[in-house]
C-alpha cells in the first residue's frame, strides 16, 4: 500500500483476506505487509521480499498464498514482474488465491488472461497517475510554492494557508496535513546565509568550487557538520534558489526510474518565488565565470596524467588524496569515465593491498547491514519510527520517534590496543546531541551482535572505549526492545535538562 485509499488500506485488505480464509476453511498463520511503500518497485518491498525467500528456500509453514487482488504485487511497468513472482511461489508448491478477483486463480485460459489484463491495467494505473502528480506540480511551482523535499542548505520551510498567511516553520521531517496549506522557503540561519553569500562572492572573483570549499572549512563553516567538498559547493552557487527562483524538474526519477538529469528547457521555474539570498545580478556572474572555467574538457588522457602524478607524489592513492589534490578533476568526473575508485587504480598501475580490499567490501557490508537495521525498525514500529535526513543531499537515515525527538544510527566495529578493547566509532558531529543506537558488528561486517542506547555522544570523536560509561549504557537483547527503552531514555534526558534548568 503506497497511501491511505480506503480499498487499499491494510486493514480492508485484511478483513477481505480473513473473511475468503473463513469461507474456503484457510487458517491464516502468517501476514505480510508493505505499507507506505510504492508498487512500481520491488526492490523496496521488504515484506515481498520476505515472503519469496521463505517461499522459494523451503521454511515457509503454510500451504497457500491469499492476496488482495491480482495489483497487490506490484504496478510494475513491466507486467512479467508480477507473473514471475507468482510463477515462483506456484514452481514451489504455494498457490496463490487472490480474494477479492471475480475469477479463480485456476490455471485456465480465462483466468491466464484476465490476470494480464489486470497487471496491464495496474501499469497503466501508475503511468496515469504519475502524468497527473507532474501536472499538479508544475501548476503548484507556477503559483510560487516548493512542492516537496528538502529544502537546502540556508533555507527553511514555512507553512503558509491558502491566502499566503504565515502559519508555522516546518521542522525536518514534518509535513503539512491540511490540503489547502502551501509550503515557500525563507532564508535560514544567518550564519548560513553569510556561507552563501561567500561562496558566490568568491565563485564571481573566478574561483574553483574546490577553492571555494577549501577556504570556506578555512574560516570555520561548515554543513551541518561536515567540511565543504568541492561537489556540494557546486551544488549551491549553481542552483538558481538562491537568487528567488522555484526550480522544479531539474532531474527526473518517474516510476522508481534511475534519476537523471533534465535539459535546462524542461526546468519548471518561477522567478521571484523566494526571498533571494544573492542578487540575480551576482548569481548571473558567478554562472558566466563558472562556464569560461569549465570550457576546458578533461580528457581521460590528461585526467589519468594527473592521477599518476598524485601516486608518483604520494606513494599511493586514496579518497581522501584524490578530494584534497589541487587541479584534480572532480569525484564524480572520475566515477563517470573510469567507474568505481578501484578500477581507477589499476588504470595507473596501483594495487590496492589485500587487507585495504578486505576493507573496502567490509564497507560495502557495513552499509547493507545498516539499510537492514533501518527497515527492521520501520517494520517494528511503523507508527513510532521513521526515517529523515539532515539534508537534500545526506543518504545517511536519522531515527525520528513519535516525531518528538530524532536518533542515531552508529555502527560499531571493536578493536583491541595494548590488550583493551576499543568501540570504534565515528559520530556525526551535528548528531552528538542525539539519542544514539549502537549497534556493534562482527567481523565482516554484515551482522549485529549488540545493540546499546546512549543518551549522547559528547565526550566521544573517532573511538569508544570499554570503560564505565559504556558499561552504563542500556544494552537491548534484540531490536524489538527499541522503542520502551528510547522512550524511557527521552524522558530521563527530557526530566535532566528540566532540573537542570529550574536548579541552574
Amino acid at each position: 500500500m503506497s497511501d491511505e485509499q480506503q480499498q487499499y488500506s491494510i486493514a480492508n485488505q485484511q478483513d477481505a483476506i480473513r473473511e475468503y480464509a473463513a469461507s474456503h476453511g484457510f487458517v491464516v498463520v502468517k501476514t505480510y505487509a508493505d505499507p507506505g511503500r510504492s508498487g512500481v518497485e520491488a526492490t523496496r518491498r521488504t515484506a515481498l521480499q520476505e515472503l519469496l525467500k521463505d517461499v522459494i528456500s523451503g521454511d515457509a509453514e503454510y500451504k497457500v498464498i491469499l492476496v488482495y487482488d491480482v495489483s497487490r504485487w506490484g504496478r510494475f511497468q513491466d507486467t512479467d514482474e508480477s507473473a514471475h513472482y507468482e510463477f515462483l511461489c506456484k514452481s514451489a508448491g504455494v498457490p496463490i488465491h487472490y480474494c477479492a478477483e471475480p475469477f479463480p486463480n485456476d490455471g485456465t485460459a480465462t483466468s491466464s488472461l484476465l490476470k494480464a489484463l489486470k497487471r496491464s491495467m495496474a501499469a497503466e494505473y501508475s503511468r496515469e497517475l504519475s502524468k497527473k502528480v507532474i501536472q499538479g506540480k508544475t501548476r503548484i511551482v507556477g503559483l510560487g510554492y516548493w512542492v516537496g523535499g528538502p529544502p537546502g542548505y540556508a533555507y527553511r520551510r514555512l507553512m503558509v494557508s491558502a491566502s499566503g498567511r504565515p502559519k508555522q516553520q516546518l521542522r525536518d521531517g514534518e509535513q503539512k496535513h491540511v490540503k489547502t496549506d502551501r509550503v515557500i522557503l525563507v532564508p535560514g540561519s544567518k550564519r548560513e546565509i553569510e556561507c552563501v553569500r561567500l561562496m558566490f562572492s568568491l565563485a564571481v572573483l573566478g574561483n574553483g568550487t574546490r577553492t571555494i570549499a577549501n577556504e570556506l572549512n578555512r574560516r570555520g563553516f561548515d554543513r551541518y557538520g561536515k567540511p565543504w567538498t568541492g561537489s556540494t559547493v557546486q551544488k549551491i552557487v549553481t542552483n538558481p534558489k538562491y537568487a528567488g527562483w522555484n526550480v522544479w524538474n531539474r532531474t527526473s526519477e518517474r516510476l522508481q526510474a534511475k534519476r537523471s538529469r533534465n535539459a535546462a528547457q524542461q526546468w519548471i521555474t518561477r522567478q521571484g518565488s523566494f526571498k533571494p539570498i544573492v542578487d540575480q545580478e551576482i548569481f548571473d556572474q558567478a554562472q558566466i565565470r563558472r562556464k569560461k572555467k569549465t570550457d576546458y574538457w578533461w580528457s581521460e588522457t590528461d585526467m589519468l596524467h594527473k592521477v599518476r602524478d598524485l601516486l608518483k607524489k604520494k606513494g599511493c592513492l586514496s579518497e581522501t588524496l584524490l578530494l584534497k589534490a589541487p587541479g584534480m578533476p572532480s569525484t564524480p568526473t572520475l566515477h563517470r569515465h573510469f567507474g568505481t575508485y578501484r578500477q581507477l587504480y589499476e588504470l595507473v598501475g596501483y594495487h590496492l593491498r589485500p587487507e585495504d580490499i578486505f576493507k573496502g567490501d567490509q564497507s560495502k557490508r557495513s552499509i547493507l547491514l545498516r539499510r537492514r537495521i533501518v527497515a527492521t525498525l520501520k517494520k517494528l514500529f511503523p507508527g513510532n519510527v521513521r526515517v529523515t535526513h539532515l539534508s537534500a543531499n545526506s543518504t545517511r537515515s536519522i531515527l525520528v520517534v513519535d516525531g518528538l525527538f530524532k536518533v542515531s544510527l552508529l555502527l560499531s566495529r571493536t578493536k583491541y590496543k595494548h590488550g583493551s578493547e576499543i568501540w570504534a566509532v565515528e559520530p556525526n558531529p551535528a548528531e552528538r546531541d542525539f539519542i544514539t543506537l549502537i549497534c556493534r558488528m562482527n567481523r565482516n561486517h554484515d551482522r549485529a551482535i549488540g545493540y546499546y542506547l546512549l543518551p549522547h555522544m559528547h565526550p566521544f570523536e573517532k573511538a569508544l572505549y570499554h570503560d564505565g560509561y559504556i558499561q552504563r549504557a542500556h544494552q537491548l537483547r534484540s531490536l524489538a526492545e527499541f522503542y520502551q527503552a528510547v522512550k524511557r531514555l527521552w524522558g530521563e534526558r527530557s526530566g535532566a535538562r528540566q532540573l537542570r534548568t529550574s536548579f541552574p
